[in-house]
């Protein structure tokens, strides 16, 4: 079986986020910039000046592994993006019916790799 783990991190976290999932061995996933609304609703004031931060840029990562490489997948992305503070992210996790390499037609597992 196979799982999908969608991550919305902080910007700031990508490449810590990156160099963990490697050193786990998940060495493909895909990733986008995103702006998503998060529920704190007070700004966040610096150098006299109040940013919104309900509105926030994070950067979303999809990542398919095999159920062997979930616990470890979410392992490396929380130990590595929590910070502590509001506006850390959230991960989901789904079943994956299937998966194909294009390429190869290589399904299941064997696609991932």
């Amino acid at each position: 079986m196979m799982k999908k783990i969608e991550a919305i991190i902080r910007k700031s976290k990508f490449d810590d986020v990156k160099d963990a999932l490697h050193n786990v061995d998940v060495n493909f996933f895909s990733y986008w910039d995103v702006t998503g609304v998060g529920n704190e609703k007070e700004g966040h004031v610096y150098r006299g000046i109040t940013y919104s931060t309900s509105e926030i840029q994070r950067r979303y990562l999809s990542i398919v592994v095999s159920d062997e490489f979930v616990e470890r997948t979410i392992k490396a992305i929380i130990d590595t993006a929590a910070t502590d503070n509001v506006g850390d992210g959230k991960l989901f996790i789904s079943p994956v019916e299937e998966a194909y390499r294009i390429r190869t037609g290589e399904k299941g597992n064997d696609s991932l790799n």
